[in-house]
C-alpha cells in the first residue's frame, strides 16, 4: 500500500550532497513530494527532511539506496513513529472591506498571524501540521487565494524515541 513517509536525513554540510541525493530519487522514479534542509546544532551536519510516497518495499529500497550515499549520516523514516510536525505557510488572501472581519476571524482560530496588509488582501503566516494547513486553506479559498508559498514539512522525532 502507498503512503505518505517522513524521512529525516543527517549529512555532511557540503556542496553536492543534495543534488546527489535528489539524483537518486530521480534516477530510480521516486518523487520529492516535500524538502526542506538546513543546519542542525553542529554547522558540519545539516538535516534534510523529506516527505515521499511509497509502499514498504519501496521505502526500504530508498533506505538502502541512501544509506550507501558517502555524505549520508544517518536515514530516519518517521512515519510509524511519535514526531512532531510542522509546515510554515505564507498566504496572500483577497480581503475586499466586507471579508476582512472574517478572514481575520478565521486567521485567530487558527493562531495565525497577519503579516501584511494591502488594500485588497492581507498576508497571513500559519503553521502547523499538513492537517492544520489544508483545514484553513480550504476555509480561506471562497476569498481568494492569490499566492501561496508553503515549506512543506519539517518534522523530529518526540523525546521519548530512543536514539
Amino acid at each position: 500500500m502507498t503512503k505518505k513517509h517522513i524521512l529525516s536525513i543527517l549529512v555532511d554540510n557540503e556542496p553536492g550532497v543534495l543534488s546527489r541525493i535528489a539524483g537518486l530519487f530521480s534516477g530510480r522514479g521516486y518523487n520529492i513530494e516535500s524538502l526542506c534542509v538546513a543546519e542542525t546544532v553542529e554547522l558540519n551536519v545539516s538535516r534534510i527532511t523529506m516527505v515521499t510516497k511509497g509502499d514498504s518495499m519501496i521505502l526500504e529500497q530508498i533506505k538502502k539506496q541512501l544509506n550507501k550515499l558517502i555524505n549520508v549520516i544517518k536515514v530516519a523514516d518517521l512515519t510509524d513513529q511519535e514526531f512532531v510536525e510542522r509546515e510554515l505557510v505564507l498566504l496572500k488572501v483577497n480581503a475586499k472591506t466586507e471579508n476582512r472581519a472574517e478572514i481575520l476571524r478565521v486567521t485567530d482560530i487558527f493562531r495565525g498571524q497577519v503579516v501584511d496588509v494591502g488594500l485588497e488582501h492581507f498576508t497571513i503566516s500559519i503553521t502547523g501540521d499538513a492537517d492544520k494547513v489544508n483545514a484553513i486553506l480550504s476555509l480561506l479559498k471562497p476569498f481568494g487565494i492569490r499566492e501561496i508559498a508553503r515549506t512543506g514539512s519539517i518534522a523530529m522525532f518526540r523525546e521519548n524515541h530512543a536514539k
